[in-house]
């Protein structure tokens, strides 16, 4: 749900012009998305159609709210002395924020400007659309890579993979933090060749602060019943922790630090 604080709160002074997006939610208390305690603003609209999506309802931009910059900035400036003790910050993710590149651009200037740590969650894919002006007012990167083949890759999300890992490229070359995330989806994603080589390259930026192994579940099943879509991996269970810690060592053993 959105906040009501949208419509009431004054908008900080010199946060410069309002943009205007889509929201589809916030979460005013998040402790996985970054560090510390974190104030989440989830945009609405993502080009890749992932198996596992935990959030289909957000798949289009008019799925959110329409939603001004400013408004938004508002409320966080209300949680900003907070979120700032509890040694945390803002992170903007979705969807695919990166599908709103001038309201993420908006709102990440203003959360530095009130001193916010910031943190941006995206698949990559449209990492082309973050220019550098945007990644400036990010202090780090969740970047969620759902496989390192290419086959593999078509077959989770329907869109190319190469766009990520130039993204990832790019953010080595800036030395930008990222915190790598990777869904082990048995059947799926969780091919141990590949995993390593994927290992490998994260590694081999440079700037892979940690790794998050996130094994699969199915609490977001019901959302795709709800919106009358075909859920491909209803028959599918969660990773064995023996599986889980196969695919943890992978990462472990390029020096990587796992969560």
């Amino acid at each position: 749900m959105l906040s009501p604080l949208f419509m009431n709160q004054p908008a900080p002074a010199g946060m410069g012009p309002s943009v205007r997006g889509w929201v589809h939610s916030v979460e005013t208390g998040g402790s996985v998305d970054g560090p510390g305690l974190r104030y989440i603003l989830f945009l609405a609209g993502c080009p890749l159609r992932c198996q596992y999506c935990h959030n289909p309802d957000t798949h289009h931009m008019h799925d959110g709210a329409p939603s001004q910059s400013t408004d938004v900035l508002a409320e966080i400036a209300t949680y900003a002395d907070f979120l700032k003790r509890a040694h945390g910050g803002l992170t903007i993710s979705g969807g695919e924020p990166l599908v709103q590149p001038e309201f993420c651009a908006a709102i990440f200037r203003g959360a530095k400007q009130m001193g916010l740590h910031t943190a941006l969650d995206t698949s990559g894919f449209l990492g082309a659309h973050a220019d550098d002006h945007l990644l400036a007012d990010i202090d780090l990167v969740l970047l969620d890579i759902k496989a390192f083949r290419e086959s593999t890759y078509r077959t989770v999300t329907g869109v190319p993979l190469r766009p990520t890992l130039e993204f990832a490229e790019r953010l080595s070359q800036l030395k930008k933090p990222i915190w790598l995330r990777y869904v082990l989806v048995p059947g799926l994603t969780d091919d141990l060749d590949e995993i390593k080589d994927l290992a490998e390259f994260a590694a081999g930026l440079g700037v892979v602060e940690r790794v998050d192994v996130l094994p699969f579940h199915k609490m977001g099943e019901y959302k795709w019943r709800e919106l009358g879509l075909p859920y491909k991996l209803k028959d599918t269970e969660p990773p064995s922790s023996d599986l889980t810690w196969r695919v943890r060592e992978c990462f472990r053993v390029q020096g990587l630090p796992v969560a």
